[in-house]
């Protein structure tokens, strides 16, 4: 799919993608990357990170990564120091980290719902905050955050990931409130269901036709299509664009 953006609409620039070594989050390092940016992904399985950052060097793009579980605040702490001693700088951050699994509100432990609340929503928090800290608060800069669109109408046996997303939409736009003043905006890419990705099987248990339901597009989108969608807000095309939730869903949180 060629790109409609300049190959050079980033250059100069640093990024961020958390949960970066796969699905979703590799798809987004890469458009990032052959923008331009330098990228550094960040995720709790060094062999995956590894595997990434060979597959990004290969395609030309110069990419490093940090293993770090976004639960856990030093960790972030600890690998946005790493991210801005080896690229001296960081423009643009990610928060793609998520956790997914379906289970009924009865059949669901605490720790089950805490789980994917922590990993989406604490952790977009846990970097959030670790990037302005330690480089935004002063230079300014772009946040995309991974929200969803099921939550926008609710989803059976996924009462714990709408209820994550719908922190994170809100989160959001609080940061953009907040940090505005600081030349920083911060928007949300809220995806639907992406062809062949882990939490479509996991959903939809294998048959993505059932998860393109009644969509007016009437088929699933590609991580690439979300992708591009994080680029736009990431970039200078978007350079009045704060607080804003982008559903690149094909229109089925209007009808589904």
């Amino acid at each position: 799919m060629q790109s409609p953006f300049r190959t050079d609409l980033l250059t100069g620039s640093v990024a961020l993608v958390t949960g970066g070594a796969t699905g979703l989050g590799l798809e987004v390092a890469r458009q990032l990357g052959s923008h331009g940016a330098a990228v550094a992904i960040c995720s709790r399985k060094e062999p995956n990170l590894r595997e990434a950052v060979a597959t990004l060097h290969a395609e030309g793009i110069r990419a490093t990564y940090a293993v770090c579980d976004v639960r856990d605040a030093e960790q972030v702490r600890a690998a946005m120091d790493a991210v801005l001693s080896g690229h001296g700088r960081l423009d643009i951050v990610v928060n793609n980290a998520a956790g997914n699994f379906p289970a009924a509100v009865a059949e669901m432990s605490t720790n089950g719902f805490r789980a994917v609340v922590d990993i989406d929503l604490v952790g977009t928090f846990n970097v959030s905050q670790a990037a302005y800290v330690a480089w935004l608060r002063e230079h300014g800069g772009s946040v995309v955050n991974i929200s969803a669109a099921t939550q926008y109408r609710g989803m059976a046996q996924q009462a714990h990931v709408t209820a994550a997303k719908a922190g994170i939409d809100a989160f959001s736009r609080s940061c953009a409130i907040e940090w505005g003043p600081d030349g920083i905006r911060v928007n949300v890419v809220a995806p639907g269901g992406m062809a062949g990705t882990e939490g479509v099987r996991r959903v939809a248990g294998g048959d993505e036709k059932s998860r393109s339901g009644n969509a007016p597009l009437r088929r699933l989108g590609t991580t690439t299509e979300v992708a591009r969608a994080v680029l736009y807000l990431a970039s200078d095309a978007a350079s009045y664009v704060t607080g804003a939730t982008l559903v690149v869903d094909g229109g089925g949180w209007l009808t589904t």
